[in-house]
């Protein structure tokens, strides 16, 4: 069996955290920003963790070695 090769797309969006978890940005903050108020903005900011019920299928299709 060859080995996988991690999808570099996945890679760059992703990151594990120290527990085993996966970060990731939130979308919407890159255009179309005057219509959408600063407290909405100010929360776009922060990470957050993907969602347990796809964080299996990342891990081993995407980036299996992270």
């Amino acid at each position: 069996m060859p080995k996988l090769k991690t999808k570099k797309a996945a890679a760059k969006r992703f990151k594990l955290t120290a527990t085993g978890k996966i970060k990731r940005n939130k979308s919407n903050t890159q255009h179309i920003l005057g219509k959408k108020t600063t407290k909405r903005k100010r929360n776009l900011r922060h990470a957050t963790l993907v969602s347990p019920t796809v964080e299996n299928s990342i891990k081993k299709k995407l980036i299996p070695y992270a």
